[in-house]
């Protein structure tokens, strides 16, 4: 897969207006929120994309499974948004299976396998271009809902 690259114009004013707003946690608050609705695009291609190889006749069904959840980081500036599988990676002897098969779409841990391939297999990628190919959309989403919330935090001031 190729490099992806973004260009992000106009910091200048948005730092200007964060440093207006004074509180921290609610700049970090809108960018959650932010963050959120951008990562939501790529969640609705990945479903896309596994709605496409998920086999009809089986019962689990890995687009059921792909959510948008927030990650963590020893930085409390950070903001970060994952999207996955969930139960993807849980598969191990101390495993609740009956949990996993619990998931909306039954237990999926077998999708890394279609997404990264094995030696007997090809991969056939659903996630990653997911986010491959909705780099700007998620980038102008994330700008848009960012700059409008703080616009309205702003004038609550």
């Amino acid at each position: 897969m190729a490099g992806i690259e973004v260009e992000i114009t106009g910091l200048d004013d948005v730092k200007n207006r964060l440093q207006r707003l004074a509180k921290p946690r609610k700049a970090r608050s809108i960018a959650r929120k932010a963050a959120r609705q951008a990562m939501n695009i790529v969640r609705d291609a990945a479903r896309l994309n596994a709605k496409a190889i998920d086999d009809p006749d089986t019962r689990e069904k890995i687009w059921k499974n792909i959510k948008v959840s927030p990650g963590k980081s020893k930085n409390k500036d950070a903001v970060i948004m994952r999207v996955g599988v969930d139960g993807g990676a849980a598969m191990n002897a101390n495993s609740d299976r009956q949990a996993l098969a619990a998931k909306p779409g039954g237990n999926t841990t077998y999708w890394r396998f279609l997404e990264f391939g094995t030696s007997k297999m090809p991969a056939t990628p659903f996630m990653r271009p997911a986010l491959a190919t909705n780099i700007q959309q998620v980038t102008n989403k994330f700008a848009e809902v960012f700059d409008a919330e703080l616009d309205k935090e702003l004038a609550n001031l």
